[in-house]
């Protein structure tokens, strides 16, 4: 579990075509200072396991196909940018909110809108998560837990404060860059419970 408070922007130093996979090589010195083998740490927004941590503070993660496909990770070459944030250890402070780092889908920035103290963002929201997303509530946008501030039938928007803007990489976001999403998964609960109220009760 993650808290969506991004601990360090990383860089991609290395990505090999495993065919069904890739495996990828990131530069975090933070994140892996105490890291290990199948630790999991997030990148974007999405869970991977830690298969090696190398001696120039870089940990390498293999990324199925399938994880390729719902997220932005496909499109990420060496030299990107990423969002990291290690796990949430049970002692610590939950700075943001609950996040499983199981990505729902990709959405586009739309539009970026600068202001004296923090910058909004717009960015497009596919169908089938609209439901899951309200104003003021919880999402997760590329690993950054963060508050929607304004809700359209295709979109919401963010407002992004000097401190995201210069810690995560959603301050070089711009318009049409994707971008990796995750409601709040406990709207899903919700929803799931509510399918089944009427059901009987199992053995």
């Amino acid at each position: 579990m993650f808290t969506g408070i991004v601990e360090e922007l990383g860089e991609v130093v290395g990505k090999e075509n495993l065919g069904d996979a890739a495996r990828l090589v990131i530069r975090g010195p933070i994140v892996t200072s105490d890291a290990g083998h199948g630790d999991s740490i997030s990148v974007n927004g999405v869970c991977l396991t830690v298969v090696d941590v190398l001696a120039d503070g870089s940990f390498s993660a293999d990324v199925m196909d399938e994880t390729l496909n719902r997220s932005s990770l496909r499109g990420v070459d060496v030299g990107a940018r990423v969002n990291l944030e290690r796990a949430a250890a049970i002692s610590s402070r939950l700075g943001g909110h609950i996040v499983q780092g199981h990505v729902d889908g990709t959405g586009e920035v739309v539009s970026r809108t600068p202001s004296e103290h923090w910058t909004v963002v717009r960015i497009a929201l596919p169908a089938a998560l609209s439901r899951y997303v309200v104003h003021k509530g919880s999402i997760t946008v590329d690993g950054v837990s963060l508050t929607v501030s304004a809700l359209g039938p295709d979109w919401f928007e963010v407002s992004l404060i000097p401190t995201t803007l210069d810690l995560t990489t959603l301050g070089r976001a711009e318009v049409g860059t994707p971008v990796n999403l995750e409601v709040d998964v406990i709207a899903k609960y919700v929803e799931r419970l509510l399918e089944n109220k009427d059901a009987p009760d199992g053995d």
